[in-house]
Parts: structure tokens; sequence; C-alpha cells
């Protein structure tokens, strides 16, 4: 098997550039090696089929977020997420699975030698398991609740034929993995790191809150969370626009975010999202997937700064994301940093966890505190289901764009519900089910032999 080599580029943040290549079996013996490869781990994550583009849309589109506005555009990829048509061939999930499992087999790759290479820094030598098993988790998170049960890998795959046919492992089995590899990383991940875009101990903290928050462990989450306020390593900005500005990158308010640049390594560290998720026509060659919803936008009120400085609208009236800004170069080449855990999303979370472990003052000052700092109203829901529904609202406002609100239908089990009296509300025919809350397995998985599909498909 051949494997990439990275480095890192003068800017010391994690961009890479491969430079050669070599046998993974004469490899990954000394710790530069080892480096290089985290580093290739961690240059996966920009694949298109990760948050190069394409979880963001998988997290968002299939919600009441956002829509397609051309759903035909790009072969229907999108547009069959956002009317819930989409079949198992199609090629967007192709792409996050098989980035997902690439992801996964180089984090196995570092966790299955590391231990055996020395470090001059033992410290550093466990930040870099636990990055990898934050990692790994991550991967596994996002697959569990678009797929359901998954193929869990867990061991460096050397021959290929090892795998072929493996069944699909049960959801609870990898849930279990998932945790054990966050509780383990919390450990060890140091509580800061000097060169952006590392994952770090608030990171591993954030993530396993979420999984537990997921599975309805709302006291486990909850320490978790608290943890992570107390270590104070992160803040709210007080202006909304400055969280997402490609001039505050990394900013206190982020706890992890995949890095970008524009103009880096002949254009190889930038994205396409700024390109894909504007409305057609905004600029030449925009493509208007994945578009905030006219009725999200209804949703601010006036005074709210979100309203412009997260969302805002064109001429023509169509809203469009300003959380990743148009770059200054090619718009294929975006140098916008994609944030996969901030501390406004912490606030919320301990909200909710709160809020069903029946202690609703803390529970609205965590909401309220995130309200207003984007000059919202201060809100006092009297009873436990009506601050559930102004919580989910605030996720909705607050981390629209960022591949969330799916996920949390998913969560809350409110998916169907919202889902067919928005379509209704909209004039739509469409009406989901059960079967519509995973999406397929991709076809080419399928046809291995090893894979059952999933119902509905």
């Amino acid at each position: 098997m051949l494997v990439i080599i990275i480095s890192t580029s003068c800017e010391d943040q994690l961009y890479q550039k491969p430079v050669s290549s070599k046998i993974v079996n004469e490899f990954l013996q000394v710790e530069a090696e080892v480096e290089q490869y985290v580093n290739a781990t961690y240059a996966t994550l920009q694949s298109p089929g990760l948050y190069g583009l394409y979880l963001i849309a998988l997290g968002d589109i299939s919600s009441d977020n956002t829509f397609d506005e051309v759903p035909a555009n790009d072969g229907g990829i999108y547009g069959e997420l956002d009317e819930f048509t989409i079949t198992p061939n199609n090629a967007l999930i192709a792409q996050t699975w098989k980035d997902s499992y690439v992801c996964i087999q180089r984090a196995n790759v570092v966790l299955n030698r590391i231990a055996g290479v020395a470090y001059k820094d033992e410290k550093v030598k466990n930040s870099r398991k636990g990055e990898m098993q934050f990692l790994r988790a991550l991967m596994y998170f996002n697959l569990v609740r678009l797929f359901g049960d998954v193929p869990l890998v867990t061991t460096e795959t050397i021959n290929p034929n090892t795998y072929f046919k493996q069944a699909r492992t049960p959801v609870s089995e990898v849930y279990a993995q998932i945790i054990k590899d966050l509780t383990e990383a919390v450990t060890v991940l140091q509580p800061s790191s000097s060169q952006p875009g590392r994952v770090i101990k608030t990171a591993a903290q954030t993530l396993l809150a979420k999984v537990y928050l997921t599975q309805k462990r709302y006291s486990e989450a909850r320490t978790l969370l608290n943890e992570v306020v107390s270590s104070k390593a992160h803040e709210l900005l007080k202006n909304v626009s400055d969280i997402f500005a490609t001039s505050n990158e990394n900013n206190k308010e982020i706890i992890f975010a995949v890095q970008f640049a524009t103009g880096v390594n002949g254009g190889t560290e930038g994205n396409m999202i700024f390109q894909q998720f504007s409305p057609s026509g905004m600029v030449s060659g925009s493509k208007g997937h994945n578009l905030p919803a006219k009725s999200l936008y209804a949703l601010y009120e006036p005074g709210d700064t979100r309203r412009g400085g997260f969302v805002d609208v064109t001429s023509a009236g169509i809203p469009y994301s300003k959380k990743y800004p148009r770059p200054s170069g090619a718009i294929t080449d975006g140098g916008s940093d994609v944030v996969v855990l901030r501390y406004a999303d912490v606030l919320l979370m301990l909200a909710e966890a709160e809020n069903e472990l029946g202690v609703p003052e803390i529970a609205l000052d965590r909401l309220n505190t995130v309200r207003t700092r984007a000059s919202a109203s201060f809100l006092r829901p009297s009873s436990q289901e009506e601050r559930r529904q102004a919580i989910a609202l605030e996720r909705s406002l607050e981390l629209t764009g960022e591949g969330h609100r799916w996920f949390d239908l998913l969560r809350t089990e409110k998916a169907i519900t919202v889902m067919n009296e928005w379509f209704k509300a909209n004039g739509k025919s469409t009406v989901i089910d059960e079967n519509d809350l995973l999406l397929p397995i991709p076809q080419a998985q399928v046809n291995t032999g090893g894979l059952k599909q999933n119902p509905g498909y």
C-alpha cells in the first residue's frame, strides 16, 4: 500500500503538499515519519467528501434550514438529498463514505505503529495518539449518524482482502468504540497547541459530550461541557462577524476547525464551499447548493446581528451564508476554515442537557448568553417543552450552515414531524418516514457482497 508523505507550509499550519511516496512497511519507524503521517491524516479532512464540501451539506440540506436552488444542478447529487429522492448511486454519499474510511485507515496506521516509535517528548507522542483517536471517532460518529450500522475497523488494514465482504457493525458497538476513543483522548490531549488546526483536549471533551447528548446521557454530557466552560480556553466573540472572518481564523470561539487557505501549494489548500454554496448568478460559476431557506432568514428578529452577520440576502432576495466569505482569488480556492466545533455550540448543548435534567435556570442562562451576544431578546419560556423548542430554534439561528441541523433533528427525534410540516407549509408534496432517516449504503459498497442495504432503497 502506498502512502502520500506530507509537509507543513511556512505558516506552520496543517496545510499539506504531497512531496513523495513510500511503502508503509518501510515507513513510520522514527518520529519525523510518524509526524508526516499524522499530518497526512489531518489532510484527509480537507477531502471533498468530508469537510472540503459534502459533510456540511449532509448535516444541513435535508433539514428545514437549507435548500438546493437548482436541484438538477451537478447531476442532482445535492437535490436528491434536499428532496429525499436519494439513490444508492449518488456520487456525493459515495465520496463521503470513501473519504471517511481513508481517514480511518490513516488514523489506524498511526495508532498501530506509534507505540514502537521513540519520541523526544512523550507528551507529544501521547497527544498524537489522542489526536488520531479523536479523528477516528469523528469519522465514525458522522458515519453512524448518516448510515446507521457501518463496518467498524480499528486496526491497520495491510491486506485489503482481510476486510473484503465485511458485514456492518451494530450501531451500539460503533458508539462504544467512539466513546472509548474519545475518553482515552481526553486523558492525553494537550490543553492548547501552538499549531492551529490540531486537536486539543477541549475538542475531545466537546465531541464526547455531543455523543452523550445524542445517546440522551445528559448527566455525562453536562459534566464534560462544564469542564470545557471551566477551562476558560474558549469564549464567545463580541461581534458575530468576527467568528468566521478569514482574517480572524482560529479565534477563541473556535474549538476545532479544518484548515484551508487561498493560494497555498498551487491552490490545493483551498475549498469550493463559496462557489458551491452561493446563489446561482451571485458570481460567475456559483452553484446555488445548500442555501439558507427564506423561512429560516425570516426567523431572525429585528436587531439580531446574525441577520446580516451570518445570513444575508442578495438583491433578488435569495438568502446566502456569510460564514464562507468570497475568496480573494479563484472562487474554487476558498480560504475559509470549516468550523467543526465552537463554543456557542457548547453553551447550547449545555442548555439542552440542563433542561433535560430539570435545571431550567442554568438552561436559560446558557441559552440567553448566546442570544444576547447577538443582541437578540432575552427569552423566558416557562415549561420544559417550550425551552426545548427555544433551544432548538436557537441552534438553527446560531449554527446554520455549519452542518448541525439535520443531526439535531435526528437526535431529538423531530426529523419526520418537522420536515413533513415544513414540506406542507412550503407547498411541497414530499412526505418522509422512518426509511428516510438514514442514507443508502453506496451501491459500490453493496456490490462487494458484504453490506446489506438500508430499508427503503
